[in-house]
């Protein structure tokens, strides 16, 4: 299966020179409608998951505590420079988004925008996600997804095989998989392409 953590590794720190330009200005909308769902409230614990260089970072109210995590070295020494010179303390650490070094309902949100249809394995990803999230935590997704009413077809599946190799998955369900893991979505949203892409909110 050529879709791994290390072939991720090895793609990102590639792209991580260039993925500001192509992921800033696309991306901006709906980042910010994404994170305009949540509810949120000063002082609370916050986990940004695959976070690449932070672009979330400027669309976070400031009273919060943030942690920022990336399986890429590259992207999160560029993540760290962007939250320094926003003057904004934030932990960002290099981590495997399916081993979280984080203890049990640490946090009362969690973010995870454009990295379900990257990960090799997004159902464990999601299980550490809500193995760290509290209970009645919030968790907030941005990404491609295939429509819930039908699988990907014989077509689709096809060009999967090229797409998931240099960029992304496109056959991924965002209901199937966020109800497996034990979440319950309370809003959902399309924010790009013709909903394409869609911001889901969901609560442990």
């Amino acid at each position: 299966m050529i879709n791994t953590t290390v072939w991720n590794r090895l793609r990102y720190t590639v792209y991580a020179p260039v993925y500001d330009l192509v992921a800033t200005r696309a991306f901006r909308k709906p980042r910010r409608k994404a994170l305009a769902q949540i509810d949120w409230e000063p002082g609370m614990r916050v986990l940004l998951v695959g976070a690449g260089t932070g672009l979330d970072l400027p669309y976070l109210p400031r009273e919060l505590e943030v942690h920022l995590t990336d399986l890429t070295p590259a992207m999160v020494k560029r993540a760290r420079e962007r939250a320094e010179h926003a003057q904004r303390d934030v932990v960002c650490r290099v981590m495997d988004a399916t081993q979280l070094d984080y203890p049990d309902e640490h946090f009362d949100v969690v973010i995870m925008h454009l990295i379900l249809a990257v990960m090799p394995n997004p159902e464990r990803g999601l299980a550490e996600t809500h193995r760290v999230l509290r209970s009645g935590g919030q968790l907030c997704v941005m990404d491609k997804f295939q429509p819930d009413t039908h699988p990907a077809g014989p077509s689709r599946r096809a060009l999967n095989a090229l797409t998931s190799l240099i960029a992304t998955d496109i056959t991924r369900q965002a209901t199937p998989l966020l109800q497996q893991a034990g979440f319950n979505i309370r809003r959902d949203e399309p924010v790009l392409m013709n909903g394409l892409f869609r911001a889901l909110l969901a609560a442990k």
